[in-house]
C-alpha cells in the first residue's frame, strides 16, 4: 500500500545510497513568474536522476526478504541505472532489457554498474514484453519503473526531504510520464501537508496520462515523440492514474520549443544541466501555463540530468530559436555579382550576427538564374527579429523562416 508510512520508511532506507539533494532558491525564474520558486536538484542525485530512490526501496525490500534472486528492468535511461546501482550495492543480479536502438553510451553505462544488458525491440514496449518473460524464464523479481507502490514509496521521498526544509511550500511540481514519481510525491504531501497543490507536467509529445487523467480512465498514445524521453510513456497505468486522479490538483502539458528553452534557461540562468524530463516544471513556469495566487511558494523537482550529449546540441538550438535569439532563413536572390553582399549587408545594418551560411545555385526547384542562400543568424530578442524581417522586405528580398 502507497501511504505516509511507506514513504516515510523508503525515507529511512535510501539514504544509504542517495544524496540528500539541494534545494535552492531560484531568484531569476521567480522574478520572471510572480512566485517565490525552488528547485529540487535530483540531477545531482547519484546516477544523475531520482530514480535510483524507487529502485533502492524497492530492491532492498526484496534483499529484507530474503529474496536474492536477482533483478530484471526494462528501460533505456535512468531506472535502468538506478535498479543496476542498487543490484550492485546488494551485491545480486541485474538483467537490463534496452530497445536496440538505445545510445552506445547508456549501454555502457549500465554495463559499468555491473549489470547484464541485453539489447531487444525497436522500441521500449518490446523490450518490456520481453523482460517480463525473461524475469519469469529466469525465476527473478521484474522491477518496474512506476507501476510498483514499492517504486512510487521510494520516489516520493523526495517531498519529505522538500517539506523537512521548506515546510510551508504551497506547490510542488513534479513532471509526469508513468506517474510514479508525482504519485509517492502526492501521497506523502498531502499526508504531511493536506492543503498543499501538487501539480503536473507531462510533454505534449507523450500526452496519455494528461488524456488519462481528463477523461478519468486509461488512454493510451498511439506513438510518442518528444525529446523529454524520461517521460516517453505511451500507455498509461491504472495503477498511477488512481493515484493522481485523487491526489494531484492539476496536469498540464508543455511542447518540445518550451522544453528546449527550459533546458536552455537552466543551463545559462542556474548553471545546471537537466535533461528535458527534469525540465518540464520550469517550462510550464516560463511559459505560463500556471495561473497560481501571486507570490505563492513553489517548489520544482528537477527530477534529472542525464542527456544524451549527442542531443544536447538539437536541443540547445530549439532552445535559442523559441527563445528568439536564433533566426533561420532561406532567401532567394538573383544569380549575380553583388546579390550576396547587398544581402547581408541588410543583415549586419540591423546588428545580426550570420554564424552560418549557405550558397545553393544548382537546385531543381530554382528558376533559371536564382540562387538560395541559407543563413542562421544570431540575434537579441522578438523586436530585433521583427526589425530584421521588416529590413529584409524593404531591401525587396523574397525569405522564409525556419523553424
Amino acid at each position: 500500500m502507497l501511504d505516509l508510512e511507506a514513504v516515510e520508511q523508503a525515507h529511512k532506507r535510501v539514504p544509504e545510497v542517495t544524496h540528500r539533494t539541494p534545494i535552492s532558491y531560484a531568484p531569476i525564474l521567480s522574478d520572471k513568474c510572480g512566485y517565490e520558486v525552488y528547485l529540487k536538484k535530483e540531477n545531482l542525485q547519484r546516477t544523475g536522476a531520482f530514480k535510483l530512490r524507487g529502485a533502492f526501496n524497492k530492491i532492498a525490500i526484496l534483499v529484507e526478504g530474503g529474496d536474492k534472486k536477482g533483478v530484471v528492468a526494462a528501460s533505456a535511461g535512468n531506472h535502468a541505472q538506478g535498479v543496476a546501482f542498487s543490484a550492485k550495492h546488494f551485491g545480486i543480479d541485474a538483467t537490463i532489457v534496452m530497445p536496440d536502438s538505445t545510445p552506445l553510451t547508456k549501454v555502457v553505462g549500465v554495463s559499468e554498474l555491473g549489470a547484464e544488458v541485453i539489447l531487444h525491440g525497436a522500441n521500449y514496449d518490446e523490450a518490456y514484453a520481453h523482460a517480463i518473460a525473461y524475469s519469469k524464464e529466469k525465476d527473478k523479481r521484474f522491477v518496474h519503473p512506476f507501476e510498483d507502490e514499492k517504486v512510487m514509496a521510494g520516489q516520493g521521498t523526495v517531498a519529505i526531504e522538500m517539506l523537512e526544509e521548506i515546510p510551508d511550500l504551497d506547490v510542488i511540481i513534479a513532471p509526469v510520464g508513468g506517474g510514479g514519481l508525482i504519485s509517492g510525491i502526492a501521497v506523502a504531501a498531502k499526508a504531511i501537508k493536506p492543503d498543499i497543490r501538487i501539480i503536473g507536467i507531462a510533454s505534449a509529445g507523450a500526452p496519455a496520462m494528461k488524456h488519462s487523467y481528463d477523461a478519468g480512465t486509461p488512454i493510451d498514445s498511439r506513438s510518442v515523440r518528444t525529446i523529454a524521453d524520461g517521460i516517453a510513456v505511451r500507455d498509461t497505468s491504472p495503477v498511477t492514474l488512481s493515484y493522481l486522479r485523487k491526489y494531484v490538483d492539476q496536469l498540464e502539458l508543455v511542447g518540445e520549443g518550451e522544453i528546449a528553452n527550459a533546458i536552455l534557461f537552466l543551463l545559462e540562468k542556474q548553471k545546471l544541466l537537466v535533461e528535458g524530463a527534469g525540465s518540464v516544471g520550469v517550462a510550464a513556469l516560463l511559459h505560463d501555463k500556471l495561473d497560481l495566487p501571486k507570490g505563492s511558494k513553489v517548489a520544482v523537482v528537477l527530477s534529472g540530468g542525464n542527456i544524451d550529449v549527442t542531443m544536447l546540441s538539437l536541443i540547445i538550438e530549439k532552445g535559442l530559436v523559441k527563445s528568439a535569439r536564433k533566426m533561420k532563413l532561406v532567401v532567394i536572390l538573383v544569380d549575380k555579382p553583388g546579390s550576396l553582399q547587398a544581402f547581408t549587408q541588410t543583415l549586419i545594418n540591423t546588428g545580426a550576427n550570420i554564424v552560418q551560411i549557405g550558397y545553393d545555385r544548382t537546385s531543381t526547384d530554382l528558376e533559371f538564374g536564382d540562387a538560395h542562400v541559407s543563413v542562421d543568424i544570431e540575434t537579441k530578442g522578438a523586436e530585433h527579429q521583427e526589425e530584421i524581417r521588416q529590413a529584409l522586405r524593404e531591401g525587396g528580398f523574397s525569405f522564409k523562416e525556419e523553424h
